[in-house]
């Protein structure tokens, strides 16, 4: 039986939370600990699906993971004996493809499932296979599995076509180990990809950011495990931030960074939001009705996509109409039709794009018909209680 919640609303929220690790770093951490000789602990790790996911393929591939305590988690890969991922576990997660690195450095080559993951649109593995061809790995699609083989990675110069989070993050984990100098042009400047270069420096790698959205990474022969503690979880910051602020409230959010969440606290002084930043963490408090204020996603230091969801249903509380436009993913606002049943005025539409191929970062290839990339919000508009399903963690 699925569990739930009884939420009584109306009442402003006030108070302080604590926010963990942030969700987008903590399964790729636990994958990254495969390329080092060793034990790795894993602090503050978010308690998430993929999580959990990648516990049991690492596994069942051979490794051992401990959880000794709340968000603390031990791996040690030295006994890994398999590259192959069962099927299954492509349709469970996002996080497949992102164990490529490490299988091909230890075994020369990886049987993975296509990912699967959040209903949030198609993820593009297409820009993570051709920067593996780069570095001289044979691909081939085989009944739902992608194989990948190579006896010797080779450092290699290649640029994404577009960005693409995860797939710099797969480039990288698979550089680290290959002979010579890799460098990656068009990059993703996301700060959990910072976490990653971060924790697999402190192994031993040789990775650094360069001007231009370059990152340079030097081959080396082996890493070795460590101890490394995941950085905040800007999306569950923000996901409280507009919970206070859609309900008048006043809340201190514990461990929060202001530096990773500049474009979002940017709108939140525009709207006539309240903020402010010290050691503690952030603190995000309701003076008087909030402005309607556009949004357009785009990859960091952009308005994150992840936030779009919030934003969206924050402004419903706002005075006046706002635009948001979704630009990193070809089919997100499906979550709009709930709040639409709960009494927000919405209205989807597409917004009027000279260039597409350069505006929105998904391919438009996997883009069909009947997607809306944007939404205008009506507002403010009271909303009322009624029985939701929840079926994606976004």
């Amino acid at each position: 039986m699925a569990s739930k919640y009884i939420i009584k609303g109306g009442k402003p929220l006030k108070g302080a939370v604590r926010i963990g690790g942030a969700k987008n770093s903590s399964f790729k951490l636990m994958i990254a600990s495969l390329l080092a000789d060793g034990e790795s602990r894993l602090l503050d790790i978010s308690r998430i699906g993929d999580v959990e996911i990648t516990k049991q393929v690492i596994e069942i591939l051979g490794g051992q993971v401990k959880k000794p305590g709340k968000g603390t988690i031990f791996v040690n890969p030295d006994k890994i004996k398999s590259f192959r991922i069962p099927q299954d576990f492509g349709y469970k997660s996002r996080a497949s493809m992102m164990f490529a690195g490490p299988l091909l450095a230890r075994f020369g080559q990886a049987y993975l499932p296509l990912p699967g993951g959040d209903q949030i649109g198609k993820r593009p593995v297409d820009r993570h296979l051709e920067g593996l061809k780069a570095l001289g790995v044979k691909v081939k699609n085989i009944d739902g599995f992608i194989q990948l083989e190579c006896q010797v990675l080779k450092g290699a110069k290649y640029r994404f076509a577009k960005n693409t989070h995860t797939g710099t993050e797969t480039l990288i984990m698979a550089a680290v180990l290959a002979k010579g100098t890799t460098l990656l042009e068009n990059a993703a400047l996301e700060i959990e990809v910072d976490d990653l270069i971060d924790f697999l420096n402190k192994m031993g790698a040789k990775i650094k950011r360069l001007p231009n959205r370059v990152i340079k990474i030097e081959g080396v022969k082996k890493l070795k495990g460590t101890i490394h503690k995941a950085i905040p979880d800007r999306n569950e910051a923000v996901s409280y931030a507009c919970a206070a602020l859609a309900t008048k409230g006043d809340i201190i959010i514990e461990n929060a960074k202001a530096e990773h969440l500049t474009a979002f606290l940017d709108k939140v002084k525009e709207a006539g939001g309240h903020y402010e930043a010290d050691h503690y963490g952030l603190r995000f408090w309701y003076e008087k009705p909030l402005k309607a204020i556009d949004v357009s996603t785009a990859p960091h230091p952009g308005f994150m996509t992840d936030w779009q969801a919030l934003w969206t249903t924050l402004m419903t509380q706002a005075q006046g109409q706002s635009e948001i436009i979704e630009t990193v993913y070809e089919y997100r606002f499906a979550f709009t039709q709930d709040l639409l049943e709960m009494g927000a005025k919405i209205k989807l539409f597409n917004p009027k794009v000279k260039n597409p191929e350069e505006f929105y970062t998904f391919n438009l290839d996997d883009d069909e018909d009947n997607n809306f990339h944007a939404v205008r919000v009506f507002g403010p508009t009271k909303l009322k209680g009624k029985e939701l399903r929840v079926t994606d963690i976004r």
